[in-house]
């Protein structure tokens, strides 16, 4: 794997994209984007596209050129847990995002022994880790590439590589979730449609993705956190979203203007991002006022479902005939 220096990817690692949805070619700039969490250099273009409205990145980083791009910097494959006097608060709120994934998943799921669940971009694992201990279910995961050296991993069936290109049983998973991948992904309606195979009749897709059409974004636009260029590839509105579901022929089983993931880091990412201007973002140093922002800001947090903050999940079912 090459490693990213200091100097932006060259035009040869770039391709141009069709829309994800309807295919055209035909759109009008929206914006450019930068990796402002890790401060990797490069600008990357997203467009809306001019027959259906999909807001996506134009051209894209080869996916042989993208790799560097989720090396131990990027927030969901870091290895460190020492934050030192706030390691408990750091342990308590990645615990806590883990917790609320899963009792969103159970008011539509029975979890119990031997439920087959995969977590597509899984991660470090520890949603899936959580889900054997409290549930006993058979855990699976799919991620871009091998993180299994991390501690999360023991019990749990791994697939490194495109989800869509895994040898994957058919009629197999009662659970599909997918916590912040499909906004990543380079074929999301080759990955639904994988998605609808491996389910079995009457299986659930969980899909939790930032969304476009939301107040965060409003309020700071190309430092948006929701944009991440270049690991985002696409951004949801509501209503693309749900076009996306509705052409996979899954059933919709419910729509939520929030998710498990916490709103907070979209309101003080954004406000670092701005502020920061590319530079990337040291989280070492940013956990201090991070959590003292949260604390404040609490009374607010209470009403997230209601303000349109920045999430939005999907609750889709594989029909049962």
């Amino acid at each position: 794997m090459n490693s990213v220096t200091n100097i932006a990817p060259s035009a040869d690692k770039f391709e141009g994209v069709a829309c994800y949805h309807c295919g055209k070619t035909e759109s009008t700039h929206l914006l450019i984007g930068q990796d402002d969490l890790s401060g990797k250099p490069g600008d990357f273009q997203f467009v809306t596209c001019n027959h259906c409205g999909l807001a996506y990145q134009s051209p894209r980083l080869t996916v042989e050129n993208i790799s560097p791009y989720y090396d131990e910097d990027y927030i969901a494959h870091r290895k460190e847990t020492n934050w030192g006097i706030l390691t408990w608060f750091y342990e308590r709120a990645m615990g806590k995002h883990d917790r609320e994934k899963d009792k969103l998943v159970a008011r539509y799921v029975d979890m119990k022994a031997g439920t087959e669940v995969l977590d597509v971009g899984c991660g470090s694992g520890s949603f899936l880790q959580r889900l054997r201990k409290q549930h006993q279910v058979h855990a699976s995961g799919v991620d871009f590439k091998n993180l299994t050296h991390l501690p999360f991993f023991e019990g749990v069936t791994f697939h490194e590589g495109l989800y869509y290109e895994q040898a994957l049983a058919d009629n197999f998973y009662d659970l599909v979730t997918m916590w912040h991948f499909l906004e990543h992904d380079y074929d999301p309606v080759r990955t639904l449609d994988t998605s609808r195979r491996v389910l079995k009749p009457g299986g659930h897709l969980v899909i939790e993705v930032p969304r476009l059409d939301c107040l965060t974004y409003r309020m700071y636009g190309k430092r948006w956190p929701g944009v991440q260029a270049p690991q985002h590839t696409v951004m949801f509105t509501k209503d693309m979203l749900l076009k996306f579901v509705e052409r996979s022929g899954l059933e919709l089983v419910d729509y939520l203007p929030y998710g498990a993931f916490p709103p907070y880091f979209y309101l003080y990412a954004g406000l670092a991002f701005h502020l920061r201007k590319g530079k990337g973002l040291n989280l070492r140093r940013s956990i201090y006022p991070y959590f003292a922002g949260q604390l404040l800001m609490t009374p607010i947090l209470l009403f997230e479902r209601y303000l349109n903050l920045a999430m939005q999940t999907v609750i889709c079912r594989k029909p049962s005939v």
